[in-house]
């Protein structure tokens, strides 16, 4: 399924391409963290997305003229006695068993090769992935690779890969939504068993550590995102994911999760009280947000503007906040609510794609997760599901996962 899925992506990719053109991506490799320890290596998602494989420092290389189309993909050498310390590199056999690439070489011969790729086929353009969104971030190995291209070949037009693939990977095929909905499952069982467990006067981390053990015991190799579990008013930092407080009787607790499987993702916030009941106010605002929640899953449709979602949400938080007080005009809203409510999700937790007065097309998966952060009362409240974009709406991938304030603290007086 995955050779089908990745050989069909390259079919893809050829059809964007332009005439006497190539494309270059890199796996990248794990930074090191100190000594001779290295980060948990991550594919570079397009790198995957087109070869399936997810070992470091290997590199895939399109060319494309008006007669021929190829792909040859670079792997390391045989790393010898290496091996019995970190495992063997990947074989050529093994690399088209995995790909379905059949013409495989080796990266010591990637610079030598494209030279001569670029002169025999009178290359005019390449395609190479330019995204950089932090000025003080690390270059990538195809930025490196861009700065050295462009100055031994400063002829050839230079195009930024990321718009490219963003186009494609936007559209999930059925073999990616397979694996979200495995993620997604994953993710709302771990939660479910934060809430069996939780008590008032547990610290963060060990509500926190009931999910690691569901995710653990399901053969999860990495986590979507760092876990968020921010007790009381830790709860209205957006990003706290530090879980090292003491959570406390009559304390909500804010949940945001994923598990990965197969480098896809899933994302699903709840909020819960760790003594298993909210309190009137609790409830109160809980509903605001789960009710806003709704009206927008009601607005995710094709043809409609992707900012749209988050223009209902406020006008909905406007309405809900003016009857209790706590706003007066809809820019008072930003005191309370100041993120936008959804962002696509698929091999990245926030995945590639530009947003905007983007249109939403079928196939598209976006997160809802509306919120309200009220520090005054110590209450921070997000409610996060994944929803597929449909031909008449959408499907909600994490459909039946508790979330109504009864349903919660039923299930959580018979987990105890």
């Amino acid at each position: 399924m995955k050779k089908e899925f990745v050989t069909n992506n390259r079919k893809k990719v050829f059809k964007r391409m332009m005439n006497d053109s190539i494309l270059v991506l890199f796996n990248g490799h794990a930074p090191y963290k100190r000594g001779d320890e290295k980060y948990m290596f991550s594919p570079d998602r397009n790198f995957y997305y087109v070869t399936g494989i997810d070992r470091e420092n290997e590199i895939v290389l399109f060319t494309k003229t008006e007669t021929t189309e190829s792909v040859t993909l670079y792997i390391e050498r045989d790393n010898g006695y290496l091996a019995k310390w970190v495992g063997a590199n990947i074989t050529p056999e093994e690399a088209t068993e995995e790909s379905g690439i059949t013409n495989i070489s080796y990266t010591d011969k990637f610079r030598s090769d494209i030279a001569e790729t670029v002169f025999k086929n009178n290359i005019k353009h390449i395609y190479v992935d330019l995204e950089d969104r932090d000025w003080d971030a690390a270059e990538t190995e195809s930025l490196k690779f861009a700065y050295e291209f462009r100055k031994k070949f400063p002829a050839v037009d230079m195009i930024d890969a990321y718009q490219f693939f963003a186009g494609l990977r936007i559209i999930k095929e059925d073999y990616e939504l397979d694996l979200m909905r495995k993620a997604i499952k994953i993710t709302t069982d771990g939660i479910a068993e934060m809430m069996k467990n939780a008590h008032a006067n547990m610290y963060e981390y060990e509500i926190e550590a009931y999910f690691d053990y569901v995710l653990t015991k399901n053969g999860v190799r990495d986590k979507a995102f760092k876990t968020i579990a921010a007790s009381g008013k830790r709860g209205t930092i957006l990003h706290y994911s530090d879980n090292h407080a003491l959570a406390e009787d009559g304390d909500l607790i804010l949940i945001d999760a994923g598990a990965q499987v197969d480098w896809y993702n899933g994302d699903i916030s709840r909020t819960f009280p760790v003594n298993g009941k909210f309190t009137p106010l609790q409830k109160q605002i809980y509903d605001i947000v789960l009710s806003g929640q709704q009206k927008v899953i009601d607005t995710i449709k094709p043809g409609i503007r992707f900012s749209r979602l988050n223009e209902v949400l406020k006008e909905h938080y406007f309405e809900e906040l003016k009857k209790i007080g706590l706003v007066e005009t809809p820019e008072d809203v930003a005191k309370y609510y100041y993120h936008g409510v959804s962002h696509y999700l698929g091999a990245e937790t926030h995945d590639i794609g530009r947003y905007g007065d983007r249109i939403l097309e079928p196939g598209m998966v976006l997160t809802v997760e509306p919120g309200l952060y009220i520090e005054e009362y110590s209450i921070g409240i997000r409610i996060e599901d994944d929803a597929l974009v449909t031909d008449n709406g959408c499907e909600i991938l994490s459909e039946g996962f508790m979330k109504t304030t009864d349903e919660i603290e039923a299930f959580m007086a018979g987990g105890k």
